[in-house]
């Protein structure tokens, strides 16, 4: 690579999973490029301030989903995007890099291009297009000059609009779980021999609040059925107090669990996951941890969703393998007594169980679990951008 000037590289995630992709870019542009002058900055959460990138305010008010929440928020997140872009007047970036987050990031990325024409935008994560509403990839070829995509359905959409795409994958196909360890981990918290239920609440405030009641009683239930069973919750730190909130009244609490190890050795070590959908159905499946998955919006979200989407299943294995390897139980149909029989017929039965595994890795594979990790093609792909032959 030809010698590159010296670049102000802002990034903007509003959220969870895109703080986690800006740190992780953050590195590795760092480790392609360690004789470049590249200064980073921008919006973001702890990962990325782990990066050196300290974000002018909290981002976990930006974690919306849902029209009525949406709607309820929208004064909050004009105001943040305000700021945002007042940021990237003052700080006069080269490359604005906007990550996941599509309501937030394509209200920035659309005032941005007003108030600074020349300042070149990438989104990192688009719109699943090729699951609902096709037309907002127009609306992203209007707004941005790349977009870095996770999955191979998206190039034909955004092409098809203009926008360059670069396929970088799924980041959750390259956890390192490495640092695993079950067996200290199970005899660390006392499991020992005994089944053990994950339960996973959700990223998202308004996740956790919707399903915590359901969970709380469902793992009340099963404790009836199996009085041995023992319940863990790994915890994020972006919601650690909501859900330490979340549980207090549960009639029978799980013992929360902190940090990525722990919830690498917690995945490894478990029975069954009972999970809110998202991409810890991904983290799971890679770790060997067969799941029942569940999911409640406000009911105004939901109904527009079935009316817009074209997909038969949410989780994205099952997706990828058009069947429903784990079972999804969304909305109306997440109830305790749907959740208690999905748990209690794979806790009772081991073949169920390895089965559900066995598909859940070859999905993976047609993921494309195995390939060169999305951080290093991502950053690959903006080096290219930035200082291109």
């Amino acid at each position: 690579m030809a010698t590159m000037s010296p670049k102000r590289i802002m990034l903007v995630a509003a959220e969870a999973s895109g703080d986690a992709l800006g740190a992780g870019l953050i590195a590795e542009l760092r480790a392609q490029a360690p004789e470049a002058d590249l200064t980073f900055f921008g919006v973001g959460g702890f990962r990325m301030a782990e990066q050196g990138v300290v974000s002018p305010f909290d981002i976990s008010e930006l974690s919306i989903l849902g029209l009525l929440e949406g709607l309820k928020a929208y004064g909050r997140v004009m105001k943040r995007v305000r700021e945002t872009v007042a940021y990237a007047q003052a700080e006069r970036p080269d490359v604005v890099i906007l990550i996941n987050s599509w309501g937030f990031t394509l209200r920035v990325a659309t005032a941005i291009r007003k108030v600074m024409p020349h300042v070149k935008l990438i989104k990192y994560v688009g719109p699943q297009v090729w699951a609902a509403r096709p037309g907002r990839a127009k609306t992203l070829a209007q707004s941005v000059d790349l977009l870095l995509a996770l999955h191979p359905m998206d190039p034909p959409f955004f092409e098809a609009a203009g926008l360059k795409t670069i396929v970088v994958g799924n980041p959750a196909l390259s956890i390192d779980f490495n640092d695993a360890d079950p067996v200290a981990f199970r005899a660390r918290i006392g499991l020992e021999n005994a089944p053990t239920l994950l339960v996973l609440l959700g990223s998202r405030p308004s996740e956790i609040k919707r399903l915590s009641p359901v969970f709380a009683e469902t793992v009340a239930r099963l404790s009836t059925i199996y009085p041995d069973l023992r319940l863990v919750t790994p915890v994020a730190d972006t919601v650690r107090e909501l859900v330490e909130r979340s549980i207090a009244d549960w009639p029978v609490k799980p013992l929360l669990v902190y940090g990525e190890a722990d919830k690498h050795s917690a995945m490894q070590a478990a029975t069954l996951a009972l999970a809110c959908s998202g991409t810890v159905s991904t983290e799971l499946a890679l770790a060997g941890c067969p799941m029942v998955i569940a999911y409640k919006v406000e009911p105004l979200t939901f109904w527009i969703y079935k009316r817009i989407s074209t997909l038969k299943h949410v989780t994205m294995f099952n997706i990828m393998a058009d069947k429903r390897i784990a079972p999804e139980f969304i909305q109306h149909e997440a109830t305790v007594e749907n959740l208690v029989q999905a748990v209690d017929e794979r806790l009772a039965n081991k073949d169920l169980r390895d089965n559900q595994i066995a598909e859940q890795f070859k999905a993976l594979g047609a993921m494309g679990r195995g390939q060169r990790p999305p951080a290093e093609k991502a950053a690959e792909a903006v080096l290219a951008f930035l200082n291109p032959e």
